[in-house]
């Protein structure tokens, strides 16, 4: 008997522990999908910047994940159960890696980021000729005969980005579904919703890492090791800069395919949490389980001339029309496409050194300094420096505000999560949980993970001020945007949508306020279960006490 009891202890502590190392390896698939995931979306600027591509397709760039995702989401949702979990989830997580890899490709396969520049960097007052010269020429014009021009080979290697960015969405496919479906199953059902919580936790810390990472990532230059920074014009806050994405890419393949490994050495399945090792409860289970399955084969805008303000400082309409060229830069052949910031000393930004009139230069790379510039109106010496002038400190400050509300009202919002999660998984039959967690999942990439990007690109395009040139005399990226309508679309639009889901939240909660739910009583039904093997074994006691007072009679009356 006691060697009997120290088995069962055995088992109960094996299975317990592989439990928990489950439970890590999960949440550490959760922190690294959600570690890629943040760092893409931090990224879609860079990207925007390195391939010259309007916001609106880096949005369906962005929706392309979702897409990987539907593609089997139904599929692994419904026969993953059927199949070994844990392998499976390892899979998917090898799979992201790659697709993370794929997504650095580009920077390999083409050739170094050139920027929209007109400045010459060696600062050579005879090369100069990007400065105000009434008899100069306009030699920065775009080509306008198509056939003279000849596409570059990096215009279309975001197709790498966007395949990529959908083998992500495969791979992340089975994660979710099949890792809380494991969980319900195999853990109590008073321990699931904090091992859940565990999970939801790595998705919160995720990011975190995510976001440092694209932080670190943006302000190292894309070529850097390949280009002297020091002669770079431009600093990580210009809008031509382009930080080092694709560096990040290749630490997010690295850490998928890490934490897939633990998964390849974890059982297809465990013993149910709780559940006390006796052999003809655990032979009732199997035969239950045998028959279920035979059953079931059926403010703040920078203050820039000719764009948000006019050459003589006051505001004028965002949308007024092409006011690029005044009467102080009118005779200096500029020209007016081109995005080449300089921020004058009177405060007012300039699209470039000439249309703020500027005649001399000194100094060489980004500390040049351009000096006599007509259009700058100070009482001392007119100069300008490269970049865009300061915001001031008020829209730092209003920066700060805005990210302690938005992580008060991250907080708030993530407390809905494990209980939408438990109200989800305990409405359903548990050989459905991982179907409908799938077909959760599947809903909300079709109704918003894939449009919203898009349409939000769409929205965010409306707004810019100003687009920047290809060598072809195309549109590139956008290089200004009205602040005050950016921030309606980007705050307003996302509280009219949430604030509408209130109307199906309330539904629902009065449609189950009165229900009763399939798991509530699960622990009850464990002690139902024991109550009965009880009941059993006293009766069969009773059984041997009635049959041996019989044989006593027996015996007396044969004597």
């Amino acid at each position: 008997m006691a060697e009997n009891e120290k088995r069962i202890e055995t088992h109960r502590i094996r299975c317990l522990s592989k439990m928990k190392m489950f439970l890590l390896a999960i949440t550490c698939a959760f922190v690294s999908k959600t570690l890629s995931g943040s760092y893409m979306n931090s990224m879609l600027t860079q990207i925007e910047r390195q391939f010259n591509i309007p916001t609106s397709l880096v949005g369906f760039i962005n929706g392309s994940f979702e897409i990987g995702n539907l593609l089997l989401i139904i599929f692994v949702s419904y026969f993953g159960t059927k199949l070994h979990r844990p392998i499976l989830i390892g899979v998917g997580c090898v799979v992201m890696g790659l697709g993370c890899f794929l997504q650095s490709l580009p920077h390999f396969l083409m050739d170094r980021y050139q920027y929209e520049s007109t400045v010459s960097v060696s600062g050579n007052l005879s090369l100069n000729n990007f400065l105000c010269m009434e008899n100069g020429t306009q030699i920065f014009r775009p080509t306008e005969d198509p056939s003279e021009c000849v596409k570059e080979v990096k215009s279309l290697m975001w197709i790498y980005v966007l395949v990529g960015n959908i083998i992500r969405g495969i791979g992340e496919t089975p994660i979710m579904p099949l890792g809380i479906s494991y969980i319900e199953d195999f853990a109590k059902s008073e321990n699931s919703p904090l091992y859940i919580g565990f999970v939801e936790t790595g998705a919160i810390i995720g990011p975190l890492f995510g976001l440092s990472l694209a932080s670190f990532c943006a302000n190292v230059y894309v070529d850097t090791g390949s280009v002297n920074t020091d002669d770079l014009t431009i600093t990580p806050t210009d809008t031509r800069w382009v930080g080092a994405w694709w560096f990040g890419f290749l630490i997010c393949a690295g850490v998928n395919v890490l934490t897939a490994i633990p998964f390849f050495f974890l059982p297809k399945s465990l013993s149910k949490e709780g559940l006390k090792n006796n052999a003809d409860i655990i032979k009732n289970d199997k035969e239950e389980k045998q028959r279920e399955e035979v059953k079931k084969k059926k403010d703040g805008i920078t203050k820039v001339a000719g764009i948000t303000t006019t050459y003589k400082g006051t505001q004028q309409d965002l949308y007024m029309g092409n006011a690029i060229l005044a009467d102080c830069n009118r005779d200096c052949n500029c020209p007016t496409k081109t995005w080449d910031p300089v921020c004058g000393n009177n405060g007012v930004s300039y699209m470039s050194a000439c249309l703020a009139g500027c005649e001399t230069s000194t100094g060489a790379g980004i500390n040049m300094v351009f000096q006599n510039c007509s259009c700058i109106q100070t009482s001392g010496n007119s100069s300008a420096v490269l970049g865009l002038c300061d915001k001031g400190h008020d829209c730092s400050m209003m920066l700060q505000y805005f990210l302690i509300l938005s992580a008060i009202g991250s907080f708030i919002y993530s407390l809905s999560a494990i209980p939408g999660y438990m109200v989800l998984l305990r409405c359903i039959k548990p050989e459905e949980k991982s179907l409908g967690v799938g077909l959760h999942t599947f809903c909300t990439r079709v109704f918003a993970g894939i449009p919203a990007p898009i349409y939000f690109g769409a929205l965010v395009d409306s707004t810019c001020l100003h687009w920047g040139t290809l060598k072809c005399g195309e549109s590139g990226a956008c290089r200004i945007y009205d602040s005050a309508n950016f921030r309606y679309i980007y705050l307003g639009l996302p509280a009219a949508l949430r604030g509408l889901s209130y109307i199906p939240a309330f539904l629902v909660l009065n449609i189950l306020k009165n229900c009763h739910l399939p798991g509530e009583n699960a622990s009850s039904g464990t002690v139902l279960i024991e109550a009965k093997v009880t009941g059993k074994e006293s009766e069969c006691k009773d059984m041997d006490q009635n049959s041996k007072v019989l044989n006593d009679k027996e015996l007396k009356t044969k004597l």
